[in-house]
């Protein structure tokens, strides 16, 4: 990751309102079959841009909201969810142009293979985005309750978001012509976007499903997604001999492939049943890309240890942090169990990540996760953790999605001599954005290499990424290798007031809270109601999307 500067002060835009009303009030089109000119009620202009004004209240870009919504016909007649699905229509309009943009680019320009790999990875998650925001129109339909769907909208949003960041952030290390050439029209995207995400916030109705509203989900002590069905909850139970699984991939060639790409290749499309693959111990060596057709995969493996996927692309040697995953997901419902995701590009190489989810409703149960610098990114949507080993040394968990870590291990590695280990880089863009790392009943520890030599490293919980970086360690267990400070700064005093950092009755001696850092946006807490918002109840609606099994679980503190 690199350093983002902070938001430009958003201007009052009343002076540029009240030229496009002069206009309006100036415009005079012809009237049908006559040659004479009729102006346009002036109250009828008034009306319009009242209505605009008032839909665009609250949002962070309300100068391009209020000229987006005045262009609408018959305005006085919409409501906002159809309000919030125009400007989406619009914005879908921008992708294209900018994913055509990306393409004209790369027929043209001389590049170089990095610049290449960058504009790749923008034009899948152009795709991605066209996707996500296709699905947030149809559940603004007026025949869906737009409050009950409050939740995927925020999420589906929040995730088109970050695709727009994640594309400008793969051109970090070049020479910044292309970054240059398209830079604002995926800000004008991120944009659009943004406004739609505050428009949601008032639609009647959504104040009662909204994240800040919390129930007592109770303390249910087992539990798993809901859309696993009893045979796939039996399936994550049993012991791999005991199951019966739709393709079986090993290395001595006793299954139906030796490599997992070619079993996953050969897995059904846009699937709405369970496909589930075996992956016999071993390791293998490639990667791995779930691409989003490939919906409810399930990868089972012999253990952590045993079952490895391991490869070692990196930025140093030419990948975008995004295209250096061992193992990239974006396939809706994924599900892992007993697999070590690895990175092996060792610490000199920088970013280089083991795990990439862009999954929603990706849940991942006793595997491993072992990289140096970004070892797991947690790109964007739902995903939940449970049982699982993080190693890593800078930024190691990162990205924008809204995450849960329950009972999980994270383990900072041995850096090199001249670095720094840090958990978590968070990469909320916008405050409206549904996202953030949530850390709850874990353990923050040193690795085994790291344990002789811990003194000699400084150790943080995390650094601010991007603007509205949201992170919490929630009663979890935090050992002595953590710097008093708790926290880094990213750059100077950046984020430092707009970032949402806390921590809540955390124990072990790194959790002594006396020396913390003095940011504006960082709290110790001590409200359980404030704490409860990252929770699986809460943070990603574990109420609606998870139930019992044997597996032991929580959905809310403990």
């Amino acid at each position: 990751m690199y350093p983002t500067r902070g938001r430009t002060k958003h201007l009052l835009f009343l002076l540029p309102i009240s030229i496009l009303v002069v206009t309006l009030l100036s415009f005079k089109r012809p009237a049908k079959f006559s040659s004479k000119t009729v102006e346009i009620p002036r109250l009828h202009i008034h009306k319009h841009i009242q209505i605009a004004h008032s839909a665009c209240k609250g949002t962070l870009y309300p100068e391009l909201c209020v000229s987006t919504l005045v262009s609408l016909p018959d305005l006085a007649s919409k409501s906002l969810p159809e309000f919030i699905s125009a400007t989406l229509n619009k914005t879908m309009d921008e992708v294209r142009a900018s994913s055509a943009d990306c393409n004209a680019i790369r027929n043209k320009m001389k590049l170089g293979p990095l610049e290449k790999v960058a504009l790749k990875d923008c034009i899948e998650l152009f795709d991605d985005t066209i996707a996500e925001l296709k699905s947030a129109i149809s559940n603004l339909a007026p025949r869906k309750s737009t409050s009950k769907h409050y939740h995927d909208l925020q999420t589906l949003l929040s995730g088109a978001m970050t695709n727009q960041y994640t594309c400008l952030d793969g051109f970090a290390h070049s020479k910044g012509k292309v970054r240059k050439a398209i830079k604002k029209g995926l800000y004008n995207i991120s944009h659009h976007v943004s406004n739609s995400l505050a428009m949601l916030k008032k639609i009647p109705g959504v104040n009662a499903s909204k994240s800040e509203v919390f129930p007592d989900y109770g303390n249910v002590k087992h539990g798993f997604p809901s859309w696993l069905s009893t045979k796939d909850r039996k399936l994550l139970q049993a012991s791999a001999n005991a199951t019966k699984f739709d393709l079986i991939v090993a290395k001595d060639g006793t299954g139906n492939f030796t490599t997992i790409s070619e079993a996953v290749r050969a897995a059904p499309n846009s699937s709405d049943t369970r496909f589930v693959i075996h992956i016999k111990a071993g390791a293998y060596f490639e990667n791995v890309e779930v691409e989003r057709k490939k919906k409810m995969l399930v990868f089972i493996g012999d253990g952590i240890g045993k079952t490895v996927v391991k490869a070692n692309r990196s930025v140093v040697d030419g990948w975008t942090t995004f295209r250096s995953a061992t193992v990239a997901v974006v396939g809706d419902g994924f599900i892992a169990k007993g697999i070590t995701f690895e990175n092996s590009a060792g610490p000199s190489k920088h970013q280089a990540v083991a795990l990439r989810s862009g999954s929603d409703l990706s849940a991942f149960y006793q595997c491993s996760f072992v990289g140096y610098q970004d070892t797991l990114y947690v790109h964007s949507l739902r995903q939940f953790y449970r049982e699982c080993d993080i190693y890593g040394t800078i930024d190691f968990i990162f990205g924008n999605a809204a995450v849960v870590f329950q009972n999980s291990n994270l383990y900072a590695r041995k850096p090199n001599s001249n670095q720094k280990n840090i958990f978590t880089a968070q990469g909320r863009e916008d405050p409206n954005q549904n996202t953030g790392i949530s850390i709850l009943n874990c353990k923050v520890a040193a690795a085994a290499d790291l344990i002789p030599v811990k003194s000699s490293f400084q150790t943080f919980l995390g650094r601010p990424w991007k603007e509205y970086s949201r992170t919490v360690f929630l009663r979890s267990y935090i050992d002595d290798l953590v710097d008093p400070a708790g926290w880094l700064e990213w750059n100077a005093s950046f984020a430092l007031s707009t970032l949402y950092y806390r921590e809540y009755m955390n124990r072990g001696p790194g959790s002594n809270t006396s020396a913390r850092v003095t940011w504006p946006g960082y709290r110790i807490t001590t409200n359980s109601t404030e704490a409860s918002q990252f929770t699986v109840g809460a943070f990603i609606q574990g109420n609606t999307w998870l139930n019992s099994t044997d597996i032991p679980y929580f959905l809310n503190l403990n």
